[in-house]
């Protein structure tokens, strides 16, 4: 499922080498967490966070088969 989500990213965004997609694994329940170029983030977000919600949509189809539960979230640097 990594390897689908990456894929599905890495054609979105203009600096491919910046993605990074972490995965976590807890009772069943597997969080992806997306970090991109901050001048992606945009692209990955979508108006009105279409893009996302279309990335969570599409993931969901290979977690429904593994039967698991998947979270797909963006990682967001905190500015200090």
């Amino acid at each position: 499922m990594k390897d689908t989500l990456f894929t599905i990213v890495t054609a979105i965004v203009d600096n491919k080498d910046a993605v990074e997609i972490s995965e976590e694994d807890n009772e069943g329940v597997i969080n992806f967490i997306i970090k991109v170029d901050p001048q992606d983030m945009g692209k990955i977000i979508g108006k009105g966070g279409k893009v996302i919600k279309s990335i969570r949509n599409v993931m969901k189809i290979p977690a429904i088969k593994n039967n698991k539960r998947i979270f797909v979230s963006l990682y967001e640097e905190n500015p200090q």
